[in-house]
């Protein structure tokens, strides 16, 4: 049995250190682009913003010519709309499925099957009546087969590995979703053509068979101690608010109802210039990495964000006990909600 204590209250004195402020000064480069600098940053990092709000970190180091890049977007399971819990997980899965450019042998073909698809899912979300409900999920096994035959499988994974990529990965969490590269810096370029394509739509290809890869997730944290513990310490930390609510995984009533409309809202609404980054640290030239980006991810439009709903916690006036059963060892868990960063 592994026991979890959470306390509302800290009753010890604790003296905290002031957080540091940082300086900071704006400068421009010798083709014009503005950027901050941190005073005093012995790593020299540049932050430069796009004239459509995309955010960019340049940094150096030519250890090796390598550049590591990560693309950020400021949105995760927080954002998952309650009826479609695991949502911002499960996109991140897609985003490496290709394009209308990228996966594909016949995207005309392959769009009206898709199409298809994303209605029989609607109709199998609405349904209640078991038998019709696996009866629509037999339509969708029959159609997603036959668009499986069109596509290409793993064709990001090949090009983006025949630049000499490594590292290639993803991952989401409450307030974010991060996608990981690590490139020679002589294919940066490339690695910008191949990523802005990836970024500028989103086509839920082979849905059907991610969505087993993902629900396989799910089963595996069933019994894992450490995110049972955490499910547990949040909710009993964050009752009334998404932090506490929804796990990135998702619900399994919600994974096996999937929307592919509520998924192509959210990339809609979340995956903007605006909400999103460009971090590439490396072998790297300031001047010319800053204009291939802005050639490349500069011509994502801005989009005004929804406003997001402002919920309170109540304060927590008492100790509060989780019990969580575990084979393991025994083990205790003790946490503090404070007021958040900057306080």
């Amino acid at each position: 049995m592994i026991k979890t204590m959470l306390r509302g209250l800290l009753f010890v004195s604790v003296t905290a250190a002031s957080a540091q402020s940082f300086t900071t000064e704006t400068k421009k480069d010798a083709n014009g682009y503005s950027y901050e600098v941190v005073k005093n940053d012995k790593t020299g990092v540049r932050v430069y913003t796009l004239k459509n709000g995309l955010k960019v970190y340049l940094a150096q180091n030519t250890d090796e010519p390598r550049i590591q890049t990560y693309i950020p977007v400021r949105t995760g399971s927080n954002n998952d709309p309650s009826d479609n819990t695991g949502l911002a997980h499960y996109l991140e899965h897609m985003v490496f499925k290709g394009t209308s450019k990228i996966g594909t042998q016949d995207w005309e073909k392959e769009k009206v099957l898709i199409a298809q698809i994303s209605d029989l899912y609607e109709k199998h979300k609405a349904e209640t009546d078991p038998e019709k409900k696996a009866a629509i999920y037999k339509q969708i096994d029959q159609v997603s087969l036959e668009a499986s035959k069109l596509s290409v499988a793993n064709e990001y994974d090949k090009l983006i590995s025949s630049l000499g990529a490594k590292g290639t990965n993803a991952h989401t969490w409450l307030n974010e979703t991060v996608y990981k590269n690590n490139i020679p810096a002589n294919e940066l370029e490339k690695w910008m053509v191949i990523e802005k394509e990836r970024f500028s739509e989103l086509v839920l290809r082979l849905f059907h068979t991610e969505l087993e890869a993902v629900y396989e997730e799910f089963n595996r944290a069933q019994d894992n101690d450490g995110r049972l513990v955490n499910y547990a310490l949040m909710d009993a930390l964050f009752p009334l608010t998404p932090y506490g609510q929804q796990t990135t995984i998702g619900k399994s009533e919600h994974l096996k109802n999937p929307s592919m409309v509520a998924i192509h809202n959210y990339f809609n609404t979340y995956y903007v210039p605006n909400n999103m980054a460009v971090v590439l640290v490396g072998d790297l030239n300031f001047d010319k990495t800053i204009q291939m980006v802005d050639k490349y991810f500069g011509t994502f439009q801005y989009k005004e964000l929804p406003m997001k709903k402002m919920v309170s916690e109540q304060p927590m006036t008492a100790i509060t006990e989780r019990e969580v059963k575990s084979p393991t060892a025994e083990r205790l868990t003790m946490a503090w909600r404070t007021s958040g960063v900057g306080t």
